[in-house]
């Protein structure tokens, strides 16, 4: 059997930039050798794009210059049916450039910006080479928890109540948006920045002067601005999902545990074991919740992530009310930490397995794109240059 050549790409231009390489390395570590060559792409905080077997290694990203000092720089080229990695040249006369790597599958195990939005696979459409996880539309859409919230409203999803705003708006007339929030919204409310992940910059506002402090946070990473609504005395309820074209599974779910009044940074990834990405959290699987409400929510999960047209895997994190049991839809994530895979070892879907069918899924995915006809000749540009009477095409 002649191996495929899987490109894992990591890191990135992102404050989720620690947390993709520990799911890079992760997706690395258990893919199925047997069937994959793992061809590693490490993207720097500056968007450069290295390979090769030392970046395979996390005790070498302890000194980032000497691991990047033996590494190779690379790039794709925006071009259909040229899937190679390539080189730059090396300098020097008698130095020479190493040969492009083919690349059959791509597994971007990317969280946040320029990854997980819906860019990175806009380029991959370019190219042409099927990849893991959401396409452009899912990704971009999953990452913008606007719009997110305006499609899972327009399709009956329950939400709690929110609302948006612009950093131009705030910077330029504070009160006046203060206001609007205030009138809107109820206290306590949670201030997220639009586009992020993995918790960074949000925080929980009781009253005007915390809503001031978590706004003038949010918005040093974001242009919009999200507010949500509390729930009261919550629990965290989170599913994955995979899947493509009416083929879904939805994972066991679980309750993460919090010392906080909403998951942290730090307790997603920095509890336990510091290189076990999202498996480093606290966590009860199965989640201590009815048969009933599992189905729900493992029913809803399934209908978010068709509606959003994701494929792969996702994760889905959901609020409930503890008092009346009641569900909320929090979020998607197209590109989860540590791509969730303790949510389906439970089912008997061991991470190796896993990686194999995600694998299996991108290039079903692209596969199903290139049923679709891209190329329409017609005579119109030939007629325009031969010239029209009267000067109109």
């Amino acid at each position: 059997m002649i191996k495929k050549n899987v490109l894992i790409m990591f890191g990135g231009r992102s404050v989720e930039h620690e947390v993709s390489v520990i799911t890079g390395l992760q997706v690395a570590e258990n893919i199925d050798k047997e069937k994959y060559n793992v061809v590693p792409l490490f993207i720097t905080k500056q968007g450069e794009w290295y390979t090769g077997d030392e970046l395979l290694d996390i005790k070498n990203y302890k000194n980032l210059d000497v691991l990047l000092s033996k590494a190779k720089k690379v790039y794709l080229e925006p071009i259909p049916y040229n899937p190679y990695l390539k080189f730059y040249p090396e300098k020097g006369l008698f130095k020479k450039t190493p040969k492009p790597i083919k690349i059959d599958v791509v597994f971007p195990a990317l969280h946040g910006s320029h990854g997980e939005d819906g860019t990175m696979q806009g380029l991959l459409e370019l190219c042409n080479i099927p990849y893991v996880g959401s396409g452009v539309l899912g990704s971009a859409v999953g990452m913008d928890k606007i719009i997110m919230k305006d499609i899972f409203k327009a399709n009956d999803i329950p939400i709690v109540n929110y609302t948006w705003f612009l950093r131009r708006d705030y910077v330029n007339d504070s009160e006046r948006v203060l206001n609007y929030l205030e009138d809107k919204l109820k206290y306590p409310m949670f201030v997220k920045p639009a586009n992020l992940g993995s918790s960074i910059g949000i925080s929980k506002a009781k009253n005007r002067d915390e809503l001031i402090n978590a706004i003038e946070i949010a918005i040093n990473y974001d242009r919009k601005i999200i507010i949500e609504e509390a729930v009261e005395n919550p629990m965290e309820i989170n599913c994955s999902v995979i899947g493509f074209d009416n083929e879904y599974n939805a994972s066991v779910l679980e309750e993460p545990v919090s010392w906080q009044e909403f998951l942290s940074f730090e307790d997603k990834y920095l509890r336990g074991n510091k290189n076990s990405g999202m498996k480093s959290a606290a966590r009860r699987i199965p989640a201590p919740i009815p048969e009933d409400k599992t189905k729900e929510i493992q029913d809803l999960a399934i209908k978010v992530f068709k509606i959003l047209d994701c494929s792969g895997i996702s994760r889905i994190d959901f609020l409930v009310e503890k008092d009346t049991m009641k569900v909320y839809v929090n979020e998607i994530n197209t590109m989860p930490g540590s791509i969730s895979f303790y949510l389906w070892e439970p089912t008997g879907l061991k991470f190796k397995d896993l990686i194999n069918k995600l694998i299996e899924y991108a290039i079903l995915r692209n596969q199903e794109y290139n049923k679709n006809i891209y190329v329409f000749d017609t005579p119109l540009l030939k007629k325009a240059s031969l010239g029209v009477k009267g000067g109109k095409i």
